[in-house]
């Protein structure tokens, strides 16, 4: 088991700060220096560089954070196999996901709901950002499972893949746009156009699929760009502005008409969402909810 100590410098280290730290672990800030003191006097080592209220993990400090880090989760997946050895309703243990947030929003709230039932001992949290921020969590350790769009190319990273989306271009039926259904290409430069902020997916879908068709993102008539599939949906309901939307998150608006969908010539975009971890890292409780999910979606 990891010692006290172990666990407040993981989250200092983790948090690049004594008092975020200590608001994480519900521990005073005096009590997280004197167990980082401790620490170091037992190594007879600096773990850490104060600059200011800026810290930094000096040499010995990253090597005991790599190890400290495999340790913990040996330690976790060691309690979960030994939890549920007998009965996987008593399986304890963390799950923490990471998902874009299309996956968070639509694609994940059956599947939680399901691996609940299944295990309801196993704490669950769920990180919600664009793909991008996702991805650097799971290399940062903060997470050990994202659902991502897009193949990862990283010699640290295993993907694997596990639905297909498409997006759709949705305009609000008060719109001018709307009073067509079909354009050509060409036509879509001179339309007020509103999207997803940078390190989306789906914008990323969206930019590769206009190259495709000999277009680039600079050439469009950008008026907005908002963080969050929610924020922008929104935004297009009270606009005149055209936007690019994942087609399951548009499904209620669309079939009540506060959205309408418009066609473009040439221009079909999809893009993959794939399970991604750490390379050398598939835990016991990873593969569960993996099988699970594609279960729950027949893939």
């Amino acid at each position: 088991m990891i010692s006290i100590r172990h666990d407040v410098f993981l989250a200092v280290a983790q948090q690049k700060s004594f008092s975020k730290a200590s608001q994480v672990l519900y521990i005073s800030q005096p009590a997280i220096s004197k167990h980082i003191k401790s620490l170091e006097e037992y190594y007879k080592t600096k773990l850490f560089d104060r600059k200011g209220i800026h810290i930094e993990l000096t040499p010995a400090g990253k090597l005991l954070f790599e190890k400290l880090t495999e340790v913990k989760r040996i330690q976790e997946q060691t309690e979960f196999e030994l939890s549920g050895i007998n009965d996987v309703m008593q399986a304890k243990g963390v799950l923490k996901l990471g998902a874009s947030t299309t996956v968070a929003l639509y694609i994940l709230p059956k599947v939680l709901s399901s691996f609940n039932q299944h295990y309801p001992q196993i704490n669950i949290s769920l990180l919600n950002r664009n793909s991008e921020i996702v991805l650097e969590a799971l290399l940062n350790g903060d997470i050990d499972l994202g659902i991502i769009e897009g193949p990862v190319k990283r010699a640290n990273i295993n993907h694997k893949p596990f639905l297909t989306d498409q997006v759709v271009a949705v305009c609000s039926k008060k719109s001018p746009i709307a009073k067509r259904k079909t354009y050509a290409i060409k036509e879509i430069i001179h339309m007020p156009i509103a999207i997803r902020e940078r390190g989306s997916g789906t914008l990323a879908a969206l930019k590769q699929t206009l190259e495709k068709n000999h277009k680039k993102i600079r050439q469009l008539n950008i008026k907005v760009r908002l963080g969050g599939t929610e924020a922008l949906k929104n935004f297009l309901i009270e606009s005149d502005s055209l936007g690019f939307l994942p087609n399951r998150s548009v499904i209620k608006e669309i079939k009540y008409g506060e959205l309408t969908v418009i066609h473009f010539e040439g221009l079909h975009i999809e893009r993959n969402f794939y399970f991604i971890q750490r390379k050398g890292e598939n835990s016991g409780l990873n593969k569960i909810f993996i099988k699970l999910a594609q279960q729950i979606y027949n893939v």
